[in-house]
């Protein structure tokens, strides 16, 4: 069945959490602030980040949300500097696109819910799925953007890879696909049973996924590009002062 024909999709806010605007604005911010950078001291000292965010988040008194916030936008100087050193300038010809991890943040961005700015540069979100995925109104929304987005970029072959185990991972595919008919560019969508497994060492990669950064030989920064450019107004805490 085409995507045309499906019901219409959920009128929901990905990843938003009804304490966010306590937990990442006024006074928590600088608390916040003040966590990240004793996460940062840790690292630094060779501490795992896991170990790092609880030692932190318990002398500040965290809450589990916030705490998910240092464990995905705080790195170390070492991490970053790797990273920055395999970002692409512009877009390579053929590139490898997390899918859901790609989708998920954008939906975040349109849908007004927080968004962390992470010391590597990517932008991270906290809608922490688990497995369960159920397309919205902005997942339209978001794919266009990736779409129209790659065809400005000049791509030759794109693959979005989507996690099979995750629910309506073919759903998502079949729109992918159907939002790319008839661009410039060759596209497939796959879901695969194991994303970061097939992305880790391919030569160029779209995705905010730590391990696959770490592994891969280069990466294109095309959420933080989609957002500054097509949704200025998102929610971006940033964990540097």
């Amino acid at each position: 069945m085409s995507m045309k024909s499906m019901p219409e999709a959920n009128h929901t806010r990905r990843g938003y959490s009804p304490g966010d605007e306590r937990e990442f604005s006024g006074s928590a911010r600088e608390v916040l602030l003040g966590a990240a950078g004793d996460v940062r001291y840790l690292l630094g000292r060779g501490y795992e980040i896991s170990s790092a965010v609880t030692f932190a988040g318990n002398h500040f008194l965290l809450s589990k949300r916030q705490r998910t916030a240092l464990l995905r936008g705080v790195s170390s100087a070492e991490a970053v500097k790797l990273r920055k050193s395999r970002e692409a300038d512009e877009l390579p010809d053929e590139i490898w696109i997390d899918g859901f991890n790609t989708i998920i943040t954008l939906e975040t961005a349109l849908s007004g819910s927080v968004l962390i700015g992470c010391d590597d540069g990517t932008v991270r979100d906290l809608a922490g799925l688990y497995g369960t995925y159920r397309i919205i109104d902005n997942t339209y929304r978001a794919v266009d953007l990736v779409i129209q987005t790659l065809e400005q970029c000049g791509a030759g072959k794109v693959h979005f890879l989507l996690d099979q185990p995750v629910s309506n991972s073919g759903r998502l595919c079949e729109l992918i696909r159907e939002k790319a008919e008839g661009r410039p560019f060759e596209t497939d969508a796959a879901a695969v049973p194991d994303v970061d497994r097939q992305l880790i060492g391919k030569e160029f990669v779209v995705t905010s996924d730590r391990v696959i950064l770490d592994a891969c030989g280069g990466w294109y920064n095309l959420n933080k590009r989609i957002i500054e450019g097509n949704v200025p107004e998102a929610w971006m805490f940033r964990l540097q002062k």
